[in-house]
């Protein structure tokens, strides 16, 4: 393992391989692992250790439970992997035909609403439309209209009270 980390030795690493392979593959398939998965695990395994040779420290730990420690980890985050719920498909609702009541009952809410609306001023209207049906914020409706802030803001304010009014009338 020294000469490996040392010098990138691949005769080392080929030694390594061989010697600690047939190992690494039964200590997963006695824990579970089917053989193929065994197999890429070992893989997977002996090419973290060539990555990570610079990192080993025989001071730390002997190099059979370094390579045995790589090994339980990448199993553990195979099985997390596998027993990840996945999520389910989205479906979008199917809309064959819509209801007519809820068509009727629509057209109502927009006929009450436009109801609603005619009865702000003009200056009201034109703020609130600009800022929930032009989808605009304060300061784009601030920067068509060369309004300050603050009149928007109240204007908007204001309008929407009266359209709360407005429509508490309607029901």
């Amino acid at each position: 393992m020294l000469a490996v980390r040392d010098h990138r030795d691949k005769a080392a690493f080929a030694c390594l391989f061989d010697h600690f392979g047939p190992r690494l593959r039964g200590m997963l398939m006695r824990s579970g692992v089917s053989a193929a998965q065994a197999e890429d695990i070992v893989q997977d395994v002996m090419l973290s250790v060539w990555r990570k040779a610079a990192s080993f420290n025989p001071e730390r730990a002997d190099v059979a439970g370094w390579v045995f420690q790589i090994a339980r980890n990448r199993k553990i985050d195979i099985i997390r992997r596998e027993r990840r719920p996945v999520p389910e498909d989205l479906s979008e609702p199917t809309v064959d035909e819509a209801d007519g009541e809820q068509i009727v009952a629509l057209e109502q809410e927009a006929a009450k609403l436009r109801r609603a609306l005619s009865a702000l001023s003009p200056e009201q209207r034109s703020v609130v439309e600009r800022a929930y049906m032009g989808d605009l914020t304060h300061a784009e409706i601030q920067a068509e209209t060369g309004l300050p802030l603050g009149t928007i803001k109240s204007r908007i304010r204001l309008g929407i009270e009266r359209l709360r009014h407005e429509l508490k009338g309607d029901r």
